[in-house]
């Protein structure tokens, strides 16, 4: 298979128009036409025309065993902030939170509410470094001594341990989030307004600077 074959193939695989995938790529549909005709042999808009096509530059290229993002079982998920998860304990979509974020991907099976948080501060050391990145899942509720973020009554959420304490007479499950670090104090949901957001799947620990 050519690269006019691998880029005919991946642009119709998406669906796309050659002006479609063009317009994707910010070059012209004669020049497309041009790669997909075997007229063009090494664009100089390669890294473009694989961002178009979701695919590796190197396998449009060479054809190598590097396999498009879409043919390999991943999504992308929103890497937010702590204010913006904060917002999904009152039901407001990632979509609709203030500002941009990140996107990372995963192989995981998770719900269309998935998102990522990178951890901030040293309440969750040694386990959990600032810097780190936790994947959380809306839809999984929580086993004791699973990890959790949940809605601290203010405007940001936390990532703690989970740990329910007992079930109040009205079926009302009360819980305390508890830190890894001593210094630093357990949350208790009778004493103040905590919201389970979602439970942690996934952690990723990235290489540290000594």
């Amino acid at each position: 298979m050519s690269l006019a074959d691998r880029v005919k193939s991946r642009r119709n695989l998406l669906g796309l128009t050659q002006t479609e995938a063009a317009d994707k790529a910010g070059i012209r549909q004669q020049s497309w036409a041009s790669i997909e005709d075997g007229k063009t042999k090494k664009p100089r808009n390669i890294i473009s025309i694989a961002k178009a096509l979701e695919c590796d530059a190197g396998w449009l290229m060479t054809g190598d065993n590097i396999q498009p993002v879409s043919e390999v079982n991943t999504r992308k998920i929103p890497l937010i902030s702590y204010v913006q998860a904060g917002n999904l304990a009152h039901s407001i979509p990632i979509t609709d939170c203030d500002g941009s974020f990140e996107y990372i991907l995963t192989d995981q099976d998770l719900s269309q509410d998935a998102f990522a948080l990178r951890i901030q501060g040293d309440s969750m050391e040694p386990d959990f470094k600032s810097g780190d990145i936790v994947v959380i899942d809306p839809e999984i509720a929580p086993n004791p001594g699973e990890f959790v973020v949940a809605s601290n009554g203010d405007n940001e959420a936390t990532f703690k341990k989970y740990r329910p304490t007992h079930i109040h007479i009205d079926g009302t499950e009360h819980f305390e989030l508890v830190p890894l670090n001593d210094d630093y104090p357990i949350l208790d949901s009778e004493k103040g307004s905590l919201i389970i957001i979602g439970t942690m799947i996934e952690h990723r620990i990235y290489r540290r600077k000594r």
